[in-house]
């Protein structure tokens, strides 16, 4: 190997180890950017209270709101858990929150995503490998099952990779799903947003 091509295989080397070490330190610095400016947007109306009141930095006003909201959302929660508070809110929601336009709609998207209904797949953790195409044509995809049908059929929704947020939705034949309890669903969301990246450990288990 000549001196030119050592130094430059030495460059490149140095340049891609220095960018697999720099570049997900920056997505995640960029990723928790975002959150800090999507939350500081929600909750502006507590920090102008904050500012106005006790003359605080923005920054310190942020971070109180924050807490005061968590102090909130606790305190509500304490309250609605006991028998008073879940009649209370029971009477509240039943007479007016159902009488406002999408609100059963954003109440159980809300439920799915956070997983606190019962029928919420991301509650279960019910990952699949399905064979869209049939049994015998030998390609497979990562699922995760949403719905059963009473006619046997199974929804599907299939994550694209790397953002695992978007993707297809399928109905298929159960017999085309291979559940797979064993495999929780922070784990497949890994494989999808790696692009594919570990999915060979995550159907270890399957038959050779």
């Amino acid at each position: 190997m000549s001196a030119n091509r050592r130094i430059w295989f030495f460059i490149r080397k140095s340049l891609l180890g220095g960018l697999t070490i720099l570049l997900p330190i920056s997505i995640i610095v960029f990723f928790f950017r975002w959150i800090y400016q999507t939350v500081t947007e929600m909750i502006a109306p507590f920090t102008t209270v904050f500012i106005r009141a006790f003359e605080l930095p923005k920054f310190v006003a942020d971070w109180l709101s924050v807490l005061a909201v968590l102090v909130l959302c606790f305190l509500v929660g304490t309250l609605v858990a006991t028998r008073v508070g879940s009649w209370l809110w029971h009477q509240w929601e039943e007479n007016v929150m159902t009488r406002l336009p999408g609100y059963k709609t954003v109440k159980e998207v809300i439920g799915q995503l956070m997983g606190s209904n019962s029928d919420s797949p991301f509650s279960r953790g019910e990952v699949a490998r399905v064979w869209l195409y049939g049994r015998d044509t030998d390609v497979s995809v990562t699922a995760l099952v949403t719905s059963r049908h009473a006619d046997g059929h199974v929804t599907l929704f299939v994550p694209t990779g790397p953002n695992p947020t978007s993707g297809f939705i399928y109905h298929v034949d159960q017999n085309l799903v291979e559940l797979h309890p064993e495999i929780g669903v922070e784990s497949m969301m890994k494989t999808v947003v790696s692009c594919g990246a570990g999915t060979a450990a995550l159907f270890k288990t399957d038959k050779a």
